[in-house]
């Protein structure tokens, strides 16, 4: 009576094995990694060829932090990392430009001050890979520990450009800040003090204007817009216009999020501003008006100042702040892997 149930079970484990060969390298075994933000999130839109999995983001990560991503071109030495310090939310201070944060660009569809990537994390790190990195894939399969965990993460060891991507993408998806003072305050588990209420309410009033283009949650509409730094567009101050050639696009750039503001100084797209309270005074009093200034920085009358009193703008100074997220910044599973 044995021998039929251990001809049974050599047959079982072959017919395991037949199945697994005909779905080949995708049939390999990987770990689900689940994100889940908070209810007033967006959903998150994750592709079908590239889902999450904890061996695809601990790839990403280590990629991410190491300066082999980078060995060709006038980066070479440099990693992701380098212009983009956890504890500044993946940013980095530097004079003369302002590096966009990494952080929640899991559901933004323009990338880049000026749009120039569209579409989805997929696509922006291809345009990583290929164009601004100039990743040689050749030096990743001769390392002594990556093939290992391309095959660990996708399958196989060959390691390709678009590999490297995937697996960056997924790393960029991890990168998710959602647990700020405002954030605890929506779930009701903890109050903003009475400063960062008024500040709220400069904040979602016609009276800040700053909810039209940083509404909540994602705190950007992940758009393009003029807000008055100049009066005139030469070089890189043309923005947006620069990939578009469309003369209303002339010195619009990418809303930044919000969240983390107080840690991404310096600010606007040329690191014009060092403070918070130089961005509010701009909005305030500082906004030049252009034939493309966007309609939504005047008021009536074409006005294009806020006439904010002092304790107005401290408190929205305050409300801002609400919008770090120390756990963000913290967290070591965001951290560098070496």
């Amino acid at each position: 009576m044995k021998y039929p149930a251990l001809l049974l079970l050599i047959l079982l484990a072959s017919c395991t094995r037949k199945n697994m060969e005909e779905l080949g390298p995708e049939a390999h075994l990987t770990t689900p990694f689940e994100i889940e933000p908070p209810h007033y999130f967006p959903v998150l839109d994750i592709p079908a060829n590239n889902p999450l999995t904890e061996e695809g983001i601990e790839l990403g990560r280590r990629l991410y932090y190491d300066p082999i991503l980078s060995t060709n071109g006038p980066l070479a030495g440099r990693s992701c990392s380098s212009c983009h310090d956890q504890v500044t939310s993946f940013s980095v201070p530097t004079e003369g430009t302002a590096v966009l944060p990494h952080v929640n660009l899991a559901w933004s569809q323009n990338f880049l001050w000026t749009g120039k990537v569209n579409g989805g994390l997929e696509d922006v790190m291809r345009f990583e890979v290929n164009e601004f990195f100039q990743v040689d894939v050749s030096v990743l399969q001769a390392h002594a520990v990556y093939p290992g965990l391309f095959e660990r993460a996708f399958g196989d060891a060959t390691i390709t450009n678009e590999a490297v991507a995937k697996a960056l993408a997924q790393w960029f998806r991890r990168l998710v800040s959602t647990d700020s003072k405002f954030d605890r305050y929506l779930q009701h588990t903890e109050m903003l003090t009475d400063q960062e209420l008024s500040g709220m309410m400069i904040y979602l009033s016609e009276t800040g204007d700053c909810f039209h283009c940083h509404g909540i949650p994602l705190l950007t509409d992940n758009a393009f817009h003029n807000i008055g730094l100049d009066a005139s567009f030469t070089g890189a101050d043309q923005g947006r216009f620069l990939i578009t050639g469309n003369p209303t696009d002339l010195g619009a750039f990418k809303a930044p999020t919000l969240r983390n503001i107080a840690l991404t100084a310096p600010y606007m797209h040329d690191g014009r501003f060092a403070t918070l309270e130089e961005v509010v005074e701009h909005y305030n009093s500082g906004v030049n008006p252009s034939p493309s200034l966007d309609p939504i920085m005047t008021k009536p009358g074409q006005i294009t100042q806020l006439l904010l009193g002092p304790q107005q703008k401290a408190d929205l100074v305050a409300f801002l702040e609400t919008f770090t997220d120390d756990a963000f910044i913290t967290d070591p599973e965001l951290g560098s892997p070496f």
